[in-house]
């Protein structure tokens, strides 16, 4: 086919990028760390780890989990908010051949207990605030070896343990909870982090037999049966999101001059595709991530910006309109900012103006998905401008606009947006007639995305062929909250649609028709907060008596978004 956007792209950007110039994304790690080890990888809370600690401290948990029986290819989740103990967790389950699963910290235990069952995760790595969730389904999973970290196991001796003090006593951030050691198939290891830390360091790590075309992550998303199901990617996946991504920024961090003294804010969560792909590309470049652990605190997002210079600040739109509210954030020194890297959902043109004018650096929106590694189009970050479209097809990928016969349409027409390129997954593990429905016959991905693509290659999203809703960058598949919902007592049937929210991109909208005519409002967002993670809970709940429906009684979920 051919490729219009190439001739657009900015200078010095290839056309294409080489992946198998690794064995595999540990040998791209390991190569990172010994090149820069005397370098500083992260910096939480004022705590700061170098390259040669990570390359320290990965391959003792890494040796480690290989001790409990775990072999190559065997699934370990990871369920961490951004701290020192997600790079180094992460860096060890790759170099140990296992495969990494990475799981939202928010999760409600009916989303816990599916995503560990169907992947088939052996191992867990948990923060203990979360670990009475996975008490509650923990004995309905596979899982047998359990790591169990607190806030401050990274954070220095004395921080480290007041911080962890104050989260457990103060804070009460940490709810009772009492690990089985019995499991249905065999005894269960349950360890602290720094005891298996401990343990670890005076063990060898066995280097990882993984190829390109081994598992890396399965990383999970929506499904129509209303499940998540896991994306397959693999080593080669992964490490040409990585090169994609450093050819498309390099223009900007070139004004930086020593790509290693870039400063990348981390206040998206590291287990969202979006902020792991970046925080490889980090790892790749030997330059360093200030870790933001709870991105919600405006206030404290802005006091860490203000600490030192940065360089690249990745976020969804709902953070960059968050960040232009607060008074003392219009007050830093942005002449540092090379890029603000839009994606995750559609960015606001409103938002991007106001941007622009406080920071002087432009939003640069982007569009991918956890089945491309977050990898798809950019605009360039040459523009000095929002453009209003997702941007060209980053190097090594074609995307083509097609019809519902799969035949591509002309520069100008409407169609779904399908990708190809080596950052695609393999398919949806353990999910045949998802896989074979996500492709087309000559290898394309269906995204479920209705876009335009001009004549220089540039897509603009028009609508979705799916009804996902887009909360601040995160994918809600109405048919999983119908489902939860419709086992809420006194509830007949329901429907969720995605509805405008100024701060969100959208919010959730619940139509229920009742049972019993005694389910209140306050009855049906209880159920909600008990069995769905708060992104994905109705901020609006609408009583009918009757749902409008086809011919054959299938729900009409946009007739219910005109009404709304």
């Amino acid at each position: 086919m051919t490729r219009p956007w190439l001739s657009h792209y900015p200078a010095g950007v290839p056309h294409d990028v080489d992946p198998d110039q690794y064995r595999s994304l540990a040998a791209l790690l390991e190569g990172s760390f010994r090149k820069h080890a005397r370098q500083p990888v992260s910096v939480c809370m004022e705590h700061w780890m170098s390259y040669g600690e990570l390359d320290e401290h990965s391959a003792a948990v890494g040796a480690w989990l290989q001790s409990q029986g775990l072999v190559q290819g065997d699934r370990v989740a990871v369920m961490l908010p951004n701290v020192p103990q997600f790079l180094v967790v992460m860096a060890a389950i790759v170099r140990a051949g296992f495969t990494a699963v990475n799981v939202n910290p928010l999760y409600t235990s009916r989303e816990l207990e599916h995503q560990l069952s169907d992947s088939g995760a052996k191992g867990i790595v948990i923060l203990e605030n979360f670990a009475a969730t996975l008490e509650e389904v923990i004995d309905r999973t596979p899982v047998n070896v359990v790591v169990v970290a607190s806030l401050g196991d990274m954070l220095g001796f004395w921080n480290g343990r007041w911080l962890t003090f104050a989260v457990r006593h103060l804070a009460k951030m940490v709810p009772p909870y009492k690990l089985p050691l019995s499991s249905p198939g065999g005894h269960r290891t349950i360890t602290s982090f720094r005891k298996a830390l401990q343990q670890g360091a005076g063990l060898s790590l066995k280097p990882s037999q993984a190829s390109l075309d081994s598992v890396a992550f399965l990383q999970y998303t929506g499904g129509t049966t209303g499940l998540s199901k896991g994306a397959i990617l693999t080593h080669r996946n992964i490490i040409a999101a990585i090169l994609q991504a450093e050819a498309w920024f390099q223009p900007a961090v070139a004004r930086v001059g020593d790509v290693r003294t870039v400063n990348a804010i981390a206040a998206l969560p590291l287990y969202h595709i979006f902020a792991l792909t970046l925080s490889l590309l980090a790892i790749r470049w030997g330059s360093h991530m200030t870790l933001i652990p709870n991105p919600r605190d405006i206030p404290k997002v802005v006091a860490t910006l203000k600490r030192r210079p940065f360089h690249i600040l990745p976020a969804v739109n709902t953070l960059f309109n968050a960040l232009l509210q607060d008074p003392q954030f219009r007050q830093l020194d942005f002449s540092t900012l090379v890029l603000s890297q839009a994606g995750g959902m559609a960015a606001s043109e409103g938002t991007a103006r106001q941007w622009l004018a406080v920071t002087g650096c432009p939003m640069i929106e982007g569009w991918g998905m956890s089945e491309t590694c977050a990898i798809g189009t950019n605009n360039p970050v040459t523009l000095q401008s929002f453009s209003g479209t997702i941007g060209l097809p980053l190097p090594g990928i074609d995307v083509a606009i097609k019809d519902d016969h799969g035949a591509n349409v002309p520069a100008g027409a409407s169609g779904e947006i399908t990708i190809k390129g080596p950052n695609v997954m393999h398919g949806y593990y353990n999910q045949p007639e998802e896989t074979a429905s996500a492709f087309t016959p000559d290898g394309y991905m269906r995204t479920g995305d209705i876009g335009i693509m001009d004549e220089q290659g540039y897509t603009r999203i028009v609508d979705r062929k799916k009804d996902m809703i887009l909360v601040s960058g995160f994918n809600v598949f109405p048919n999983e909250l119908e489902n939860v919902v419709s086992l809420c007592p006194g509830v007949l049937e329901c429907a969720a649609i995605g509805v405008p929210d100024e701060k969100q991109g959208e919010s959730v909208k619940i139509f229920v028709v009742r049972s019993d005519p005694t389910l209140s409002e306050d009855d049906v967002a209880r159920y909600c907060h008990d069995n769905l993670t708060g992104y994905k809970r109705p901020k609006y709940i609408e009583f009918r008596d009757e749902l409008p429906k086809t011919n054959v009684g299938k729900i009409l979920r946009r007739a219910l978004r005109n009404a709304a």
